[in-house]
């Protein structure tokens, strides 16, 4: 079963994660026009923006020692990523409920919704 965590409890995951020695990041799987148009601020954390389409051929670009948090729009999209990196062997991985429509409502209403 995924972990969902909510925007506002990004830092807290961020941080335990960090507590326990590993770095994690926010892996981004909208598509690139959605990118265009929002994205989070990457403030103390890294991210890396992959559609979803795409996360099967560029698999050996991640970690799966690394953990990591699946965004997407609403967060259906970063649940079946997270799902088929959980199925890979990532074992630290968590979806973000509610997906980047939830950051802006939770983290930072200065990204735009749509």
């Amino acid at each position: 079963m995924i972990a969902q965590i909510r925007p506002a409890q990004i830092a807290d995951w961020l941080q335990s994660e960090r507590s326990n020695g590993a770095e994690p990041y926010v892996l981004d799987v909208r598509e690139p026009h959605e990118l265009q148009f929002a994205s989070v601020r990457a403030e103390g954390f890294a991210v890396l923006t992959i559609p979803m389409g795409t996360i099967p051929a560029r698999l050996a670009e991640l970690d799966p020692a690394q953990p990591v948090a699946c965004l997407c729009h609403h967060g259906a999209r970063s649940m079946q990523v997270a799902n088929f990196l959980a199925s890979r062997g990532f074992d630290a991985v968590v979806n973000i409920a509610g997906g980047i429509d939830a950051w802006t409502a939770e983290v930072d209403a200065s990204v735009p919704r749509y």
